[in-house]
């Protein structure tokens, strides 16, 4: 078995080190800790016999990691989980990685060497080597949310295609043409599956696709804003924008508001994620949501048949759009 002395010993630093590194002190310089997590992941390392103790300690804990808790899907999604697992006995362990690989990693090693009897993970874009390892090894995993491709795990997520293809008919039927999408980095499976069913959606109805309408952003308010003032200083604009994400949802509503244009008169808006705050703006917004609740408890359960070593199949929910009146609906207009 690796030792801690075999990946001082590759990295060519001090077992001390090692350790400030693995514990993510602020004290190392970036050059010494790449070269340390380099030969940890060559090496396969892992402090205390994690992957046997895992097996064989119940700790009743699981672990959470996050892409942002900043993020009010995430925040719900965690709190769905943690009520679930304590009807099951167990404690949960958040970590957030703020969507960053690095981040994620450090929470993973920390969370395995917590010895957690199980893993629930909302992967970033990067397969890294820690995480490859961990689906190698065969340990307790669940994804959440999210895939990553090439990796056989089983995964939690909803599929909004078919809301998203009902957003846009619903949409067509109210005489909007022009309509654009700010939607999620490509690399995140999420972000990839909103622009598909987006631009398929358009194709379905008849409504022209068009480059200059489509923007990227990274799941933040601030590309939410930026996203959606290129598309206003735009020589025709879109009359409707669609978000791909609250918190990019916010950002583009700053935008707006900071032009002195009306929603819905001046531009339309529509969000993949339904927020609670949306139904008490003027007006409230019209949104397509997520099972967020159902995506927790089946989450856990999930992962609680993989830690008991019983056969688990993914699980594809399905999100739904509810209308409200900031695309231009009539007073009283419903769920669709």
């Amino acid at each position: 078995m690796t030792s801690v002395k075999d990946v001082a010993r590759r990295a060519g630093v001090s077992v001390a080190t090692v350790s400030r590194v693995l514990n993510d002190s602020p004290t190392v310089t970036p050059a010494t800790r790449e070269r340390v997590l380099a030969a940890v992941a060559e090496l396969g390392y892992r402090r205390n016999a994690v992957a046997r103790s895992l097996r064989t300690d119940a700790t009743r804990t699981i672990g959470l990691v996050i892409g942002d808790i900043l993020n009010p899907f995430f925040t719900e999604l965690a709190r769905a989980v943690e009520d679930e697992a304590r009807t099951l006995g167990y404690s949960i362990v958040i970590g957030n990685a703020d969507e960053r690989p690095d981040r994620q990693d450090h929470y993973v090693r920390t969370l395995l060497e917590q010895r957690v009897d199980g893993l629930l993970l909302c992967p970033t874009a990067e397969i890294t080597p820690l995480v490859r390892g961990t689906v190698r090894d065969g340990l307790p995993l669940v994804f959440l949310d999210r895939t990553l491709p090439g990796l056989q795990v089983p995964t939690v997520r909803a599929d909004g295609a078919g809301a998203i293809a009902a957003l846009v008919r619903h949409l067509r039927d109210l005489g909007h043409e022009r309509i654009a999408s700010i939607s999620g980095p490509a690399l995140l499976s999420t972000g990839r599956e909103r622009t598909e069913a987006f631009t398929a959606a358009m194709r379905a109805c008849g409504l022209p696709v068009r480059d200059r309408y489509l923007e990227a952003g990274d799941f933040r308010a601030g590309s939410g804003q930026a996203g959606a003032a290129r598309l206003l200083d735009l020589p025709e604009p879109p009359d409707v924008i669609f978000v791909g994400d609250g918190l990019m949802a916010l950002g583009a509503l700053d935008e707006i508001r900071a032009r002195g244009l009306r929603i819905p008169h001046d531009v339309a808006l529509a969000c993949y994620d339904d927020l609670p705050w949306f139904t008490h703006l003027d007006p409230p917004v019209t949104a397509i949501a997520q099972p967020v609740q159902e995506l927790g408890r089946r989450a856990v359960r999930a992962l609680a048949e993989r830690i008991e070593d019983r056969p688990v199949a993914s699980v594809v929910l399905t999100a739904r759009l509810v209308v409200r009146r900031s695309c231009g609906e009539k007073e009283g207009s419903g769920p669709a």
